[in-house]
């Protein structure tokens, strides 16, 4: 008799040395099910993901796919089982094509198991029509891609191996609306052909609109099964974090007469980018919020980067305090009070130097505030790390712990701290809380206006429109690399920000 759950992990224990990240959880979907699995970064989340990809082995407890207890030495294991992984912290080579890559161990043979290379391309062009990527050419080099892109050959790699399940981690925090539309349609196909999910986000919308039903995680445990239609969002939020959470966002609490200043924080006018950003102009006030909203390409992370001085201006004039300032590398704009939460698409190899303890990460942008010819103050050092660490809530362990031996979230919140010790006057912050737990999200937005009511200018980009609604004092449309409208006041809702990003 066929069992009736698809994935049954029984008080399943894993341990990383002193650190327990599973204590005896456990874990059941049904057969055909989208399941979400709910929790905080560092709750265990990964760590099953990892248990059922067969990348890791449990220490104690069983885990059976299909009615079958199974034991995962390796991937392979898993793909025999019918086990396929979409990873958020993507697998796809970025120097083998399109093709390569979404038939990768699967690519048809010949004589002495040579690679049929036409074959192998027919056969991915046929994978992308059907799976709706016509735009994407199989002879593309990964490294050429846009991130959304790569998100979504993620996943077509996994549906192209035929899973009877499919674990989703974090699948659409790369991915804008549309996208998000095409893994709808993925789901469901997949779905009625009997095909099981285990879906990974931090969004309750996503979760409410593909799930079934849901399993929280807190501090490696199991802490609550339900059906998606029987628990509300704040019962979740109180099993995700262990404690009630007066409201999702802070209250806009406008900053005082003396912090408030008539000079503008930081201008653009007629900025011009690579062809992307054509002829921007922004305002950016003290003691203010101020979102981008813009659909994927739009060119706000062209846009980020000249601020930031990461990305040369062709024309145009950038201010700071009211004085045009030259940005021709990140540390000219450090030195005019410029920091950013600048989260790159590619954490792990563009975001942190992940073999580097927490602590020299997090000191790198500003270590010459802590040394004096040539020789660096450790204590001073070592006490401002562990401030902005313990603002973030990161374990005191990442001082000096490696950061690929923290979770990719806590990886996220170890990038953060690092522009809380620049003590800059103004924040860019590029979609930083992409792929992070609820909990997280409100510490951050709580930062932000905390910022804002000191006298502080934020720059906030989201691909969440209810987070720039929520958070912003104003908020900027871009459409092509332009400013093409600004909404504030009643204004500002959802709708309106919506109707301008799709109809500008």
């Amino acid at each position: 008799m066929t069992s009736a759950w698809a994935i049954d992990l029984s008080n399943v224990t894993k341990r990383f040395g002193a650190t327990v990240a599973l204590d005896g959880a456990s874990f059941r979907v049904r057969q055909g099910a989208v399941h979400a699995l709910l929790g905080e970064n560092g709750a265990g989340k990964s760590t099953t993901v990892k248990l059922l990809s067969g990348l890791m082995q449990p220490d104690a407890g069983s885990i059976a796919v299909m009615g079958r207890d199974v034991t995962m030495r390796g991937p392979k294991d898993a793909h025999r089982a019918g086990v396929q992984t979409a990873f958020q912290e993507m697998t796809l080579v970025r120097d083998l094509t399109v093709a390569q890559n979404l038939l990768m161990s699967y690519e048809p043979t010949g004589w002495f198991g040579r690679i049929k290379r036409r074959e192998a391309q027919r056969v991915a062009a046929e994978w992308l029509d059907r799976l709706e990527l016509t735009d994407v050419r199989p002879g593309a080099y990964i490294r050429d891609l846009a991130l959304p892109v790569r998100q979504k050959i993620e996943i077509a790699k996994a549906i192209v191996r035929a899973p009877q399940v499919l674990l989703l981690d974090e699948p659409t925090s790369a991915l804008s609306g549309r996208d998000v539309a095409w893994l709808s349609r993925r789901i469901d196909e997949m779905k009625a052909r009997g095909v099981t999910f285990v879906f990974i986000s931090h969004r309750m919308q996503e979760v409410r609109e593909f799930c079934d039903s849901l399993t929280v995680y807190r501090n490696g445990r199991d802490v609550g099964a339900f059906e998606t239609a029987d628990i509300s969002d704040d019962d979740v939020i109180r099993l995700v974090i262990g404690r009630s959470m007066e409201a999702k966002y802070p209250p806009k609490v406008p900053a005082p007469a003396e912090a408030r200043s008539e000079t503008p924080a930081m201008e653009a006018r007629g900025i011009r980018v690579d062809g992307v950003v054509t002829d921007f102009n922004l305002t950016l006030k003290p003691g203010e919020v101020h979102g981008i909203a813009a659909l994927q390409g739009m060119g706000q992370r062209e846009l980020f980067e000249a601020l930031f001085g990461a990305e040369f201006i062709d024309e145009g004039q950038i201010l700071i305090d009211g004085k045009p300032v030259t940005l021709t590398s990140t540390a000219d704009s450090l030195k005019a009070g410029v920091s950013t939460s600048f989260l790159p698409e590619d954490r792990k190899t563009e975001g942190l130097f992940l073999r580097l303890p927490g602590g020299e990460n997090v000191s790198l942008p500003v270590i010459k505030r802590f040394s004096r010819f040539g020789l660096i103050d450790r204590k001073r050092e070592q006490a401002a790390i562990k401030r902005a660490l313990a603002q973030m809530e990161v374990n005191p362990r990442a001082v000096y712990k490696p950061c690929l031996s923290f979770s990719g979230g806590n990886q996220q919140k170890i990038a953060m701290a690092k522009w809380l010790l620049t003590q800059s006057r103004v924040w860019l912050m590029f979609d930083p809380t992409r792929g992070i737990d609820v909990g997280t999200k409100h510490q951050i937005f709580v930062l932000m206006r905390a910022f804002a009511a000191a006298g502080g200018s934020v720059l906030f980009y989201s691909t969440d429109v209810p987070e720039l609604v929520n958070v912003c004092d104003r908020v900027s449309v871009v459409y092509r690399g332009r400013n093409v409208a600004e909404l504030e006041g009643d204004a500002l809702n959802e709708e309106n920000v919506m109707r301008k990003m799709l109809s500008s």
